[in-house]
């Protein structure tokens, strides 16, 4: 292990397993470390169940009813991928998808006055859809075509609509749609987690919007996928990646120091021993003196024996809870996955409940999501807080990842990849240079 990298990556979670793929890549030599025995750190997917109730210190054995321990992949941060989002460009552009398989999650559902109603992101659904009176429904048809054609660099799509001036609120008083449709348009449909965005420039919205009905057009049913077997599959897709480019991984390594020399990183001690590098990737439970603690978030893992009620008998689908249906400043979510999937036994279902945590009762807080999913049949409860890096990595070249958030998707986790990209090499990251990199590189590395 005494040798020199370019980048030493410590975890496995999938910001570190991804980060490190795309450095081998790049041509960096990498050495990859983590405390623990297994892939994926935070976003892990444990097998069997018997190990689940473990980790959540569950006591006795578990239920007969349960089925055979090994039938079961349970997500500790459950999230879906969109379709057309980020991480699926970086999945095709590395060929990691040759390690994977997908199932589209079959629909996604909005929370209004205490039921759910399916998320109309056709003009045809929203014609049908209980969310709207009839008056509304056009106006929202008349938005979304607005959304559809819209383009920054052509004036005549714009409507007087200035995308860097305009605020969003301002958008939504344009096409005359009450707080409901806002609702569920902001919080379905843009994803976004508060109503801060109101206020600001509408662009992001317009482009989000676009995302998730670009995302829903490839496949039909929602806007998401889903792996077999669990999310724990991806981390390990990208240590492959990295693997073929060269990269050393090294699992169930005690991390005894990090080195500094003049306040910058040099090297990592383990075991008695010092591998140098020039660069740092980490998450935060590595350097816990770097990063601040910035909120918390509850998750709550349901194992139930039957579909959600009201979601056409769904295998899987989404539900969002939009903050003010339920008087909180941050959405609730639901991302439910099954035997389907191949991550629960034959007839089970998984349901994971999640919010950013607001009081000092937080199972509270989920009630009206687990509401919707009993009768549960057993329930494992997790409080995680949230931690950002306070050293941006410029002068200590340590680059310090975020903790995973309560979205149901990984948009935010692929805005913090390129981030810290950029931090480290001082450039965006550039889909079609990478793209270009596996052409001229790939076809050799993978024969």
């Amino acid at each position: 292990m005494n040798e020199e990298y370019d980048v030493i990556v410590l975890g496995t979670g999938l910001t570190e397993c991804i980060l490190s793929g795309i450095m081998s890549v790049k041509g960096k030599k990498v050495l990859h470390m983590d405390r623990n025995p297994y892939y994926g750190g935070e976003s892990a997917s444990v097998t069997p169940l018997e190990d689940v109730y473990k980790h959540f210190k569950i006591p006795g054995a578990v239920p007969e009813s349960m089925g055979k321990g090994r039938e079961w992949n349970v997500d500790l941060v459950p999230k879906f991928l969109m379709a057309n989002g980020q991480l699926v460009r970086m999945l095709l552009i590395t060929e990691v998808t040759r390690y994977l398989d997908f199932k589209v999650i079959e629909g996604s559902f909005v929370y209004k006055k205490g039921a759910i109603h399916k998320v109309p992101s056709t003009e045809a659904e929203a014609l049908k859809s209980g969310l709207m009176g009839i008056f509304e429904k056009r106006r929202f048809r008349k938005f979304l075509l607005f959304i559809a054609n819209f383009d920054e660099n052509d004036p005549k799509t714009m409507e007087d609509v200035d995308p860097q001036k305009t605020m969003m609120k301002d958008v939504f008083k344009k096409f005359d749609l009450g707080q409901d449709v806002i609702d569920f348009t902001g919080h379905s449909l843009a994803l976004y987690r508060t109503d801060d965005y109101l206020n600001q420039p509408c662009i992001d919205a317009i482009n989000r919007i676009k995302l998730y009905s670009e995302s829903l057009a490839r496949y039909g049913k929602s806007p998401y996928l889903y792996p077999l077997y669990g999310l724990g599959e991806m981390p390990q897709g990208f240590a492959r990646l990295s693997a073929i480019y060269g990269g050393t991984y090294m699992l169930n390594k005690p991390i005894e120091e990090i080195i500094f020399e003049n306040g910058k990183v040099v090297g990592v001690k383990s075991e008695g021993e010092i591998a140098r590098c020039k660069q740092l990737i980490c998450d935060p439970s590595y350097v816990m003196d770097r990063a601040n603690k910035v909120g918390k978030v509850i998750r709550a893992i349901c194992i139930l024996s039957h579909p959600i009620k009201n979601t056409n008998d769904a295998n899987s689908c989404q539900i969002i809870i939009p903050q003010n249906q339920v008087n909180r400043k941050h959405d609730i979510y639901v991302c439910m996955i099954s035997y389907a999937h191949h991550v629960a036994a034959g007839g089970k279902y998984i349901a994971i409940a999640s919010t950013t945590v607001e009081t000092n009762d937080p199972e509270s807080e989920i009630k009206p999501a687990l509401d919707l999913l009993q009768p549960i049949e057993q329930k494992f409860i997790s409080i995680s807080d949230l931690y950002a890096p306070t050293d941006l990595g410029t002068d200590s070249q340590i680059f310090i990842s975020r903790s995973y958030d309560a979205t149901t998707h990984f948009e935010t986790t692929c805005d913090d990849i390129k981030d810290i990209y950029k931090r480290m090499m001082g450039t965006d990251f550039d889909f079609a240079e990478m793209e270009r990199k596996k052409k001229d590189t790939f076809g050799d590395a993978a024969e």
